[in-house]
């Protein structure tokens, strides 16, 4: 609008905080935030960014290349390596039956064949941006869905190198003679097709090579200067070097990056990047987003709306079928396989370098790649919508009948104790319990993780805890005590609810995240809360004193006395607004008291009632002094 960079920095950044906190406050995805961001800013509707989306891509290209190298920051080869046949298997399966399925319809819309190839090759992407997003917000990534999810977008990050070699085979060479080509000075204009091809995986290895050999012996120079915001800046460097030289041999700079950044993750550098590029990881993601969001060319739809409505439509359902069916190849339930489906349906990111790099190669035409891109974007943009309809809509539904034909799942017997939610912190209770000979009839809803301990030994029943009827079937008339081990605040309250109101002789006893969740739990009237950081950080912080030379006994008296005056705070601060300076107010004043009365507690104990453990030891030290 104005030519500013500066306005249009404010704009981007005036727009994600706008649309996203109202995306959150409806509870929805921040995802869906910033794709209304996007559009709305875009130069389709208010045109406050970009003249045709110029401008936009700029932005979208820098979001992807750090996105990419984030990405790659975190493969480890060797993690790789142990993902070898699920990467290879489930991707190989997802991108080689939506290929073939996506190339037959557009052969039969009479598209030709070259042009299907390029298509199906777009199509079979799925976009790591959009999936890896919400899997981290829901967090998923520890779940067989998450893994499998993951595992099929690294084979297809891994697989469009290959693409893009193989593309230009497909070009004839009188009609890469092209303007936009000729501009743009490449070491390889002047080879054949099949040599373009070589050259582009011999650079891709000759980048490994380097990183191994020069890259992280250059930066361990860098890293003997002391100053650290050099360091940061040669590894930037080396990324932005990395992805200018691939766009010269022909490959798009983000694959430049995502390479760049898995040369990096074994070197002693990894996580100095990591923590360092952390704050800007998730804005920058937003930006990508809102980039694809103000690239939706509502002329082209206004154009052909049926055509690209009906195309939209038959992708997302073709992609979903491949991905449902690869699923269940690998055994995964039907909840697991739903997740995958839903998230993994639409069309990736780079699909958009795909379709421009063919465009560029005179393989598609203005009028296809434009078709295309929007298709791109539109099933981007409804991605969170159609995995809301299913976590609010399908799931509860398909997934408590799953556990209701599940013979394994029938409870053929009940116990005083019911835990729910079997992760790392509800099984760490259900094995101290039975080290105590004390059983627990146990429920999770993860199907495969239901399994997998059932195979070392656990009896754990599938099912979903909120419904009222496989509470009823686990026995909860009989049961004196329900412990509430899940993570999610509203599986906890939906259970909360049903003991509340028809199982008032039964004890809850819920795990919270944080002081907040505890907070809405204490004004429900729920009095057995149990926060899952705070034994752990003072446990923490006792050894810490202790290797400092303070008494274990008197660190542990501490420890309960800690606790005791923070229940006590969080009971006082529940009842407060959390939005208004009151509150901060009085949780400054909280905190004062507290460290207050532990200093009195401290210099009261060691000196005048610690006679336990080693204090005849301290007691004559101080007498001497």
């Amino acid at each position: 609008m104005t030519g500013s960079i500066l306005f249009e920095a404010i704009v981007f950044l005036a727009g994600a905080i706008i649309c996203v906190s109202i995306a959150k406050r409806l509870g929805l995805s921040s995802v869906i935030g910033y794709l209304l961001a996007g559009v709305l800013i875009g130069p389709y509707v208010l045109g406050f960014i970009g003249n045709e989306g110029e401008d936009i891509l700029h932005f979208a290209e820098f979001g992807v290349v750090m996105m990419l190298f984030l990405i790659g920051l975190e493969i480890e080869p060797k993690n790789f390596w142990n993902m070898r046949k699920t990467i290879i298997g489930m991707g190989g399966l997802q991108v080689g039956g939506t290929m073939l399925l996506t190339f037959f319809l557009f052969r039969f819309l009479d598209f030709e064949w070259k042009i299907a190839l390029v298509i199906s090759m777009a199509v079979a992407l799925s976009s790591t941006a959009i999936a890896m997003q919400t899997i981290k917000e829901k967090g998923l990534m520890g779940t067989t869905f998450g893994t499998s999810a993951f595992s099929i977008l690294l084979f297809q990050d891994i697989i469009v190198i290959f693409m893009l070699g193989f593309i230009p085979l497909l070009a004839n060479s009188k009609d890469n003679a092209t303007d936009e080509i000729s501009e743009k000075a490449s070491l390889l204009e002047s080879l054949p097709m099949g040599f373009q091809t070589l050259a582009i995986i011999v650079s891709v290895a000759l980048i490994i090579v380097a990183g191994r050999y020069l890259i992280v012996p250059m930066l361990r120079r860098v890293a003997k200067t002391g100053v650290r915001e050099l360091l940061i800046a040669a590894a930037l460097l080396i990324v932005f070097g990395i992805s200018f030289l691939m766009e010269y041999v022909g490959i798009s700079p983000a694959l430049g990056a995502f390479l760049g950044g898995v040369v990096l993750s074994n070197s002693e550098f990894k996580h100095e990047l990591e923590s360092t590029l952390e704050p800007f990881k998730n804005l920058l993601l937003g930006l990508f987003f809102m980039a694809v969001g103000a690239s939706i060319n509502f002329i082209v739809i206004a154009k052909s709306p049926l055509t690209i409505g009906g195309l939209l439509i038959a992708v997302i359902i073709l992609k979903a079928v491949i991905l449902f069916v690869t699923g269940y190849f690998f055994k995964l339930k039907l909840d697991q396989k739903l997740l995958l489906t839903f998230s993994l349906a639409q069309v990736g990111e780079f699909a958009f370098v795909l379709l421009s790099f063919a465009f560029g190669l005179n393989i598609l035409s203005q009028e296809q790649m434009d078709i295309m891109l929007v298709i791109t974007a539109l099933s981007m943009s409804l991605t969170p919508i159609i995995g809301i309809i299913n976590e609010r809509i399908i799931l509860p539904k398909i997934g408590t009948k799953e556990s209701v034909q599940r013979p394994m799942d029938h409870i053929a017997k009940s116990q005083k104790i019911i835990l729910v939610g079997f992760g790392h912190f509800g099984s760490t209770i259900g094995r101290f319990l039975r080290s105590h000979g004390v059983e627990a009839t146990i429920l999770d809803h993860d199907s495969n993780r239901v399994d997998f301990l059932r195979k070392m030994g656990f009896e754990v029943y599938y099912g979903d805890a909120t419904r009222e009827d496989l509470l009823e079937s686990a026995g909860i008339a009989e049961a004196k005590i329900i412990i509430c081990a899940s993570n999610k605040l509203n599986v906890s309250k939906a259970i909360s609810k049903i003991v509340s109101n028809k199982y008032p002789h039964v004890e809850l006893l819920i795990r919270t995240k944080n002081r907040y969740d505890a907070y809405e739990l204490l004004n429900l009237g729920h009095e057995n809360i149990y926060r899952e950081s705070l034994d752990t950080s003072l446990k923490l912080a006792r050894d810490v004193l202790s290797k400092m030379g303070f008494r274990k006994y008197t660190l542990n008296r501490q420890v309960q006395n800690f606790i005791k005056y923070d229940e006590d705070s969080l009971r006082r601060l529940a009842k407060e607004s959390k939005s208004d300076d009151q509150y901060i107010f009085k949780a400054k004043k909280e905190l004062e008291q507290q460290e207050k009365f532990l200093n009195e507690d401290f210099k009261r104990g060691i000196v005048d009632f610690d006679n336990h453990w080693d204090s005849e030891h301290i007691r004559k030290a101080l007498n001497r002094e």
